[in-house]
């Protein structure tokens, strides 16, 4: 449900309605990444606060300035605060918009993985370390090299490979990178730059990270999205194509792409053989929340899968302040999601 819709709503009922409810409550939290380390539940979502900036296309009132961690015991159990892992202050190349992360370990220590705009504002990916999942984590002194956009998601393979994936349009920046260089000749626009309707829709990237995780091992490639004839989404396909909110899991050894659309606010998948894709269109997870994004994660959790996302219904739908949730999600046979509709009829 985006925001020009919310008028009306009672949200006392549209809450009882809700197949879910915050996990926390005493702040306001979005975007999150899910993960099981160590047989325990951890979130890494991005941290709402009202910071007073103007509503606009380019999410300047998303003006995030730090991170929590969340964890659970069990999917049931209540969710617990951390506190700070990281500070926008401690970032030494971030300037603002801590958005939303992702988190991921190897060999006993934790990578936290976030976009910033640097003092350019250009978005760029960060990563910061810590021996604990919850933080708190040092950041390294520079973004990843070659990173650009936002929305880092980090997948680790069965073969130990991990895999970062992101890229978000409109004030994600995706869309000023076309030529390979960010564009700053308009003034900034979240329509400046993108392809016409009937032109392919602009792709998220995908790069595999060097062994210590610090860095890009390659050049970021394009991910192809297709349709059912195998041709790439158009541009206004808006209820199918990539906006923002990559994320990838495996299931039945297939390798399911998922993401938001953004401005339709859907979250959808794809599914391909391998990491790098091609990805073909599978259909509809979550249709739209209260609020006007729309962002995600999938998370195995002893046997059951489960859909992390976000809505505004916390804060009777305003936007920039939103509250994370999740709910079970249900493959059929032959491997395709039951979309879940957020709130019961």
């Amino acid at each position: 449900m985006p925001e020009e819709s919310i008028d009306h709503i009672d949200f006392k009922d549209l809450n009882r309605k809700a197949i879910s409810q915050p996990l926390v409550s005493h702040m306001y939290t979005a975007d999150p990444s899910a993960h099981v380390f160590n047989n325990k539940i951890y979130i890494y979502p991005s941290h709402d606060i009202d910071a007073g900036e103007a509503f606009d296309d380019l999410g300047s009132h998303f003006a995030m300035e730090d991170y929590h961690v969340l964890s659970m015991d069990t999917i049931d159990s209540t969710a617990e605060d951390h506190g700070v892992a990281l500070h926008v202050d401690d970032v030494p190349w971030a300037k603002c918009q801590m958005w939303a992360p992702d988190a991921n370990e190897k060999d006993g220590m934790y990578y936290l993985y976030f976009p910033a705009k640097d003092y350019d504002d250009i978005f760029r990916i960060g990563v910061a370390t810590s021996k604990s999942p919850v933080g708190p984590f040092i950041a390294q002194p520079k973004p990843i090299k070659g990173s650009f956009s936002i929305d880092p998601a980090v997948f680790k393979d069965d073969d130990g490979n991990y895999y970062m994936y992101f890229g978000g349009i409109w004030g994600g920046q995706l869309q000023r990178w076309r030529t390979g260089k960010f564009n700053p000749d308009q003034p900034e626009s979240p329509t400046a730059f993108l392809p016409e309707d009937n032109e392919p829709a602009l792709l998220p990237f995908v790069a595999k990270l060097t062994d210590d995780l610090l860095e890009f091992s390659e050049k970021p490639k394009p991910i192809e999205i297709l349709d059912e004839n195998g041709n790439l989404l158009l541009a206004g396909d808006n209820d199918r194509r990539f906006f923002e909110a990559a994320w990838l899991h495996k299931y039945n050894e297939k390798y399911y792409f998922s993401y938001s659309t953004g401005d339709t606010h859907f979250i959808c998948y794809a599914v391909g053989d391998n990491p790098y894709g091609p990805f073909t269109y599978g259909g509809c997870i979550l249709n739209p929340v209260v609020g006007w994004t729309s962002h995600h994660s999938i998370c195995e959790v002893e046997g059951k899968w489960y859909l992390f996302y976000h809505d505004s219904s916390l804060s009777n739908g305003v936007t920039h302040l939103r509250s994370v949730k999740v709910a079970e999600i249900t493959y059929r046979e032959d491997g395709s999601i039951e979309t879940l509709d957020p709130y019961r009829l």
